[in-house]
């Protein structure tokens, strides 16, 4: 078959990148009339572009089932190889060759020899979809501590304007479970068992299902994008807002003069066609290890590039409901449970005698958490959602069970990096991550003890379900990864870009992922990454910073 000519597009702004961040540079653009074209390497995943997954029926009723949902979404970024030799394999079977004794390991799927498995951030993983990790993610979006996780390179004025934004784009609510019997019980419990930690409701990118009260909303970032941009995508003739699935972008091309970005080269990858953009702008929103990626293998390569990492120790584990808990939700005696929902129990009794747990079956489940602060640096999730890791065994009635996550802080170091072999590729062609990462002495000690607080949590709950006792997760796991893009004050050796997340010394070229946050952080990093695109986006437009709007 002949090769396709190169396809040669023109437009005012380039977004690269489908997710969260990506979709928000879209919508503030679109709605004050600039032209965007947005790229992405990976397909649609249901007919709506972004929607969230979850909002499924089935996976709303059964979590489980969603867990490998969520896992056959997200590929690794670099696994470290083993020489451990398969003793049963057919010695007819093809092996590496170890005359020499050296590894050189294989290279598919991530597979990485030069990863070092001691300084691997073993659970990073990215997501190929329009719509990236919010076609799954589970909508926990706090605001950043003051003081701590909140840079300061921004005023907390504006802060505060951009999450109200950020807040309004994700449709945050906290009160969207408050009807629910075990959110309202393990609320109460944590609640006494922490006094003086503000124990409180998830803040959630969330709305309540106007149809059915069993169910809830996700946003996905079909929500961000609005009615508007998705009525675009689903008309080409509309020609303000296009998205372009499976369209890999593999490298900018800077001008002669090194001072911006001239046209962008992508690949149509169902086509195996080449396709050059031409735009005005360019605004590159591939998360924080897909982003210095596509800058390293563009030549841009300032000395911050992939330092400076920051990730979130995880620790985790699953509880039963205690008998107390539970024969108090079926004897009506628990102070937390209004009279409406003693009501739905004494029904839901009635109903179904056979059934030994009194929760009625379309109860939602719980959403809690205890907010990061600078004395009890971490942040605690109570609940019970679906990873790629966590499912409950069959035998096991999923009402019973409470999922504990606690986030770490660490602080940032320069020393922490990511770096690209240009000798291995990855499954795009590109230069495969290699992690160099390693907690301080601090960072461990607040690890240690962060997980003791979540097994006084847990205790408080019920007894360890067999197998998720309190346990820390590969690093990584909370695919919080941030710093590899960060913004700074002045174009030193220490950042890539500049506030407004435009990078050093190229005028026209924008970057948005997790990646900018310069600090260190423990809570979700969702809701600050889409505030920072709102001001980037804003900066393009020539627009006023938003504490300075009237």
């Amino acid at each position: 078959m002949s090769e396709l000519p190169v396809l040669e597009i023109k437009t005012d702004i380039l977004v690269i990148g489908s997710g969260p961040v990506g979709s928000t540079f879209a919508r503030v653009l679109v709605e004050n009339g600039r032209n965007v074209l947005m790229v992405e390497a990976g397909p649609y995943t249901s007919r709506r572009p972004g929607w969230h997954l979850k909002n499924s029926y089935v996976y709303q009723r059964d979590f489980n089932s969603f867990t490998g949902l969520i896992s056959s979404h997200l590929h690794d970024s670099s696994v470290a190889t083993s020489n451990k030799p398969t003793i049963t394999l057919d010695p007819s079977s093809f092996h590496v060759d170890l005359t020499d004794n050296k590894y050189k390991g294989f290279v598919r799927n991530s597979q990485n020899p030069k990863q070092n498995p001691f300084l691997n951030i073993d659970g990073e993983a990215e997501a190929f979809c329009v719509g990236g990790m919010a076609v799954h993610w589970t909508c926990a979006i706090p605001q950043a501590c003051i003081d701590i996780e909140r840079s300061s390179l921004l005023a907390d004025r504006e802060w505060e304007e951009l999450y109200k934004v950020a807040e309004d784009y994700l449709c945050c609510h906290t009160d969207v479970f408050d009807d629910s019997i075990r959110h309202t019980v393990v609320k109460k419990a944590i609640g006494s068992c922490f006094p003086d930690r503000g124990v409180r409701s998830l803040p959630l990118a969330v709305t309540a299902n106007k149809y059915n009260k069993a169910l809830v909303t996700w946003s996905g970032t079909d929500v961000i994008l609005g009615d508007n941009l998705i009525d675009m995508i689903d008309n080409p003739e509309k020609e303000q807002f296009q998205l372009l699935p499976e369209h890999l972008c593999y490298e900018l091309v800077v001008s002669e003069n090194g001072t911006k970005i001239v046209k962008a080269r992508c690949t149509d990858l169902t086509r195996n066609q080449k396709v050059v953009i031409c735009a005005n702008h360019y605004v590159v929103c591939c998360g924080a290890v897909r982003t210095p990626q596509l800058l390293y293998t563009s030549r841009i390569r300032p000395k911050a590039l992939g330092r400076y990492l920051c990730e979130q120790p995880k620790s985790f584990c699953q509880i039963v409901l205690s008998e107390e808990i539970i024969m108090g939700i079926r004897g009506g005696s628990l102070p937390a449970l209004n009279d409406e929902m003693k009501k739905k129990v004494r029904y839901y009794i009635d109903e179904n005698p056979e059934d030994p747990v009194p929760i009625p079956s379309d109860d939602k489940a719980p959403q809690v958490n205890i907010p990061f602060s600078k004395k009890n640096p971490y942040h605690c999730q109570i609940h019970r959602d679906a990873f790629k890791y966590g499912a409950v065994p069959p035998n096991v009635d999923d009402r019973l069970i409470v999922d504990l996550r606690w986030f770490g802080y660490m602080e940032p170091n320069v020393n922490n990096r990511l770096e690209f072999e240009t000798d291995i590729k990855d499954r795009f062609g590109m230069p495969q991550p290699t992690f160099y990462f390693q907690l301080s002495p601090e960072d461990s000690k607040r690890a240690h003890a962060m997980i003791d607080d979540m097994t006084r949590a847990a205790v408080a709950l019920g007894g360890f379900l067999p197998g998720s006792e309190p346990q820390f997760m590969p690093i990584g796991s909370s695919l919080h990864l941030t710093g590899s893009v960060r913004m700074g004050s002045k174009a030193d050796d220490t950042s890539v870009c500049d506030t407004y997340s435009k990078v050093w010394g190229l005028e026209n070229l924008w970057l948005g992922s997790n990646g900018v946050i310069p600090t260190g952080t423990a809570s979700n990093v969702t809701l600050t990454s889409v505030a920072l695109a709102i001001r980037s986006a804003r900066r393009i437009l020539g627009l006023p910073d938003l504490s300075h709007a009237s």
